[in-house]
């Protein structure tokens, strides 16, 4: 069933962006407009372009405490004699050297950003017009030092006209569920300009006032029926052209393993879709799109719970304590994380903390990875917590507290590697203990044995060994 009026509840309730969170946005992309108008930043500012999701119209809640951003481009007119380096690396000097920002401010590769105490963070990125020639817009590459084409007006121009044929901007609220599904499931990593790419091509001119994209429902059974025809035909990576850009190829934002994970996924979650769609009572459609969104979706409505069966079902693979059954691999491939009981976080053999706590003790500590082919073999692309990961390669750990801010040079760092799963408890691979970094405060771990595992950072105070901050488990979910 179409469950129409859920959809829109859903919309509202769960998945847009907040009217709070907009104008917040809004206030301070202003304030940040006014204070680089009136720094010593050199380039002369020609105007501000919004870029992304922001821009586009499908910028979304943030789900499980993560955040959202804005892309601000700031459009600029040459400076003699500066490299692509210069523009970034000023404009990060700008925002370090100001008591308002000094502390939010963190220098990229493309950007700055911005990152407040809340769930928001603003990209800043100079544009430089007209360097070359007439009508030319280029974003700047800092590691790198060089120029790059960009066309971001036209690109935003582009997805305004995909959503115009559909009806009441069905694609666009479809476009911002199938975000909401990456994001709450956690299953395949999309980069939103590249999936945002993809799903513009499921729509054509001849779509409009059909019946195909007539609610939000039947846009998002359309497109994800497309984009799976798309993709089973394409068993290799293909080229996603970027629309204003041609020779531009997103496709490369992802490597291959990447793109098979995305393929199946997306044939798995067209046929959620489907079965929801053909439920022929309420109950049962919306016990069925709750497997697709989870229990968000119509959560007013008392109907069993596909994830609470899902759960009750891995408390029961859990019987067997942590040398759990692959069973339970799959599970959480389909469902998530959400689904693991609290008490999956301490199995027998995880040891406890040998460290005193701080007076306060912060879990404002967050763990991030890195997939790579080897632990030599330079640079990866990032993985999110709970995202499936075959059986090789492994994962460079990092940390940051506060969100973005490094490790304070008088802490250090331990981290808590523990694995479950039945192999690795059949070889006495449980670990559970704590590691020393490899390389500053990173650690590598290899993938190798099928289960759910867990990475967690501690912060140690040097002065008196005293444990200042931990973060919450980063699941490892190895096929």
């Amino acid at each position: 069933m179409k469950l129409v009026n859920d959809f829109k509840d859903f919309l509202t309730d769960t998945v847009n962006l907040n009217q709070t969170r907009i104008t917040r946005l809004e206030e301070r992309v202003e304030a940040i407009k006014s204070f680089l108008r009136d720094s010593d930043w050199e380039p002369t500012i020609s105007t501000f372009i919004g870029q992304g999701s922001w821009a586009h119209d499908t910028i979304i809640r943030p789900v499980d405490g993560g955040e959202f951003d804005a892309d601000l481009l700031v459009r600029v007119r040459p400076v003699d004699g500066w490299s692509a380096a210069q523009y970034v690396k000023d404009l990060g000097r700008v925002f370090l050297e100001s008591g308002r920002y000094a502390d939010k401010t963190v220098v990229y590769d493309f950007c700055v950003t911005i990152t407040y105490a809340d769930d928001c963070k603003i990209d800043v990125a100079p544009l430089v017009m007209d360097r070359e020639y007439q009508g030319t817009l280029e974003v700047c590459d800092k590691r790198n030092d060089k120029f790059d084409e960009s066309q971001p007006i036209e690109y935003t121009r582009w997805m305004r006209e995909k959503n115009g044929y559909s009806g009441s901007n069905s694609f666009r609220k479809a476009t911002r569920l199938i975000k909401y599904i990456r994001d709450i499931k956690k299953r395949f990593s999309c980069q939103s300009i590249l999936l945002t790419t993809l799903i513009g091509h499921r729509i054509e001119w001849f779509d409009k006032d059909s019946e195909a994209f007539a609610d939000t429902p039947t846009a998002l059974q359309t497109i994800m029926g497309r984009l799976d025809d798309w993709l089973q035909a394409r068993p290799d990576k293909p080229e996603v052209a970027n629309p204003s850009l041609p020779a531009e190829n997103f496709a490369d934002l992802w490597n291959d393993t990447q793109y098979a994970n995305f393929r199946n996924f997306v044939n798995k979650y067209r046929k959620w879709i489907d079965d929801a769609m053909a439920a022929e009572t309420r109950s049962d459609s919306i016990e069925k799109w709750r497997k697709v969104f989870g229990d968000d979706f119509a959560k007013g409505e008392n109907v069993k719970k596909a994830e609470e069966t899902a759960s009750q079902q891995t408390l029961s693979l859990l019987k067997e304590g942590a040398a759990h059954l692959a069973t339970l691999v799959d599970a959480v491939i389909d469902f998530g994380v959400s689904i693991l009981p609290p008490a999956f976080r301490t199995p027998a053999h995880l040891q406890r903390p040998p460290w005193h706590p701080a007076q306060h003790v912060s879990r404002n500590v967050q763990v991030f990875a890195e997939y790579q082919s080897s632990q030599t073999s330079g640079r990866g692309h990032p993985v999110n917590s709970g995202e499936a990961l075959p059986a090789q390669g492994g994962l460079w750990f990092d940390v940051r507290v506060n969100k973005f801010q490094l490790v304070p040079a008088d802490c250090y760092v331990r981290w808590r590697i523990t694995n479950t799963g039945a192999v690795a408890m059949a070889l006495k691979k449980g670990r559970g203990g704590f590691e020393k970094p490899n390389d500053g405060n990173r650690r590598w771990e290899s993938l190798q044995y099928r289960g759910v595992h867990m990475a967690e950072a501690f912060v140690i105070r040097r002065s008196d060994d005293r444990l200042v901050g931990f973060s919450e488990p980063f699941y490892v979910v190895i096929k």
